[in-house]
Formats: structure tokens, C-alpha cells, sequence
């Protein structure tokens, strides 16, 4: 049965939309265990409490509401999931207990697999991240900041200003050392690694 539901900012809309909850089911079905997602009231306690909320395009609710209204392609395309840092402010927050961050990893994936996402900067230093901890067992910031910049950022118009910085949280070990280190038990990691790409396939 169709109802209106009301969304706080869904990108050329009028207030009201019409539920379309298959889109709903998908996301949730797609998430580790129960992420309560169908339970979101818009309250907006997650975007009130979120660090990055000014710098995403939509808010964490709006999202869900336009997950509701089966908008797929502005929900691919919304920087959203991307600015969110995982920080679970917004989880611990959620008076519905919704698992907020857990759904945002789970926007990311769509995202990467569906290619509708505009701008590559996010997906590509996540890329970047989760190949260092695939190889390593960790980050390797020098190598994350340094191919980021060479790929996304002007770093002959940056490079003068980071270098003093780079050498101090080095000196104060601040930041992984060169060249990179595997961390202890890597054959293990990497089984675990596995087996979740298998549980996530299935």
C-alpha cells in the first residue's frame, strides 16, 4: 500500500513522495545483520550529531527517505556514504537504534558496483586504503596521502606546505615509518579477508 512520507531535502521534489520500498528492502537486506533501517522516524538526530553533515549533499534521513521513495540514482549518485567517517556518532545517537554507519558502507558498495557515482575522489582513496590493509594488515599514510594528492589534488601548489608537517609527524611518529610494514599474523588476516568477500558474495 502506498503512503506519503514526508522527506527533509530529496533533490528536485516536492515535500511529498510515494513509497516505493523495494529499494528499502534491497539496502537492508544488503547490510550486516538487522540494520532497522524500515524504523527511521526523520527525526534527524543523525544529521544533527553527524562531524562531515555540512559537507554532504544530502542528510543521513533525507537518504533514508529517498531509500523509501526508490529513488536509486540520486541516492548512487550523492556524496552521502562517501563524506561519512565512520565515526558511529550518529549510530549511538539513533533513539530507533538504526545501524546508520553500517548502511552508508553498504551505499558505498552499491555505489562502486552500480558506477553511478559522479566524482571519484572518495571511492578512490578508500580503494587506495583498503589495498594497503590488504597488503599490509594497515595503513600506510605516506603512501595513502601521497597518491591521493598525485591523483585528485594540485600537489605542486600543496607540496611546499605538507613537507614540513610530513617530516614532524615522522620525527614524532606520527605516521607509519618507511618503507611499509606487514603486520604480524598477515596469513591469517588474509583468510579472514576471504571468507568475508565469500559471506558478502553469498
Amino acid at each position: 500500500m502506498n503512503e506519503n512520507v514526508i522527506v527533509s531535502d530529496p533533490p528536485s521534489a516536492g515535500p511529498l513522495m510515494h513509497e516505493d520500498l523495494e529499494l528499502l528492502h534491497e539496502v537492508a537486506l544488503l547490510t550486516p545483520g538487522d540494520s532497522h533501517l524500515e524504523m527511521c522516524i526523520q527525526c534527524g538526530t543523525c544529521g544533527g550529531s553527524c562531524p562531515s553533515g555540512s559537507a554532504m549533499d544530502h542528510t543521513p534521513r533525507a537518504i533514508f527517505a529517498m531509500l523509501r521513495a526508490g529513488m536509486r540514482e540520486e541516492v548512487m549518485k550523492s556524496n552521502t556514504p562517501w563524506m561519512c567517517v565512520s565515526c558511529y556518532y550518529c549510530t549511538v545517537r539513533c533513539p530507533q537504534d538504526i545501524h546508520i554507519t553500517d548502511v552508508m558502507y553498504t551505499l558505498k558498495n552499491m555505489a562502486l558496483k552500480s558506477k553511478m557515482f559522479q566524482d571519484t575522489t572518495a571511492s578512490d582513496f578508500s580503494k587506495t586504503f583498503i589495498s594497503y590493509v590488504e597488503n599490509y594488515g594497515r595503513s600506510f599514510e605516506i603512501g595513502l596521502a601521497g597518491i591521493h594528492n598525485v591523483t585528485h589534488l594540485r600537489l605542486a601548489v600543496r607540496l611546499p606546505n605538507m613537507v614540513p608537517m610530513a617530516l614532524g609527524m615522522l620525527t614524532k611518529k606520527g605516521m607509519s615509518p618507511l618503507p611499509p610494514k606487514r603486520i604480524k599474523g598477515m596469513n591469517d588476516l588474509k583468510k579472514i579477508l576471504k571468507r568475508a568477500k565469500e559471506l558478502e558474495a553469498a
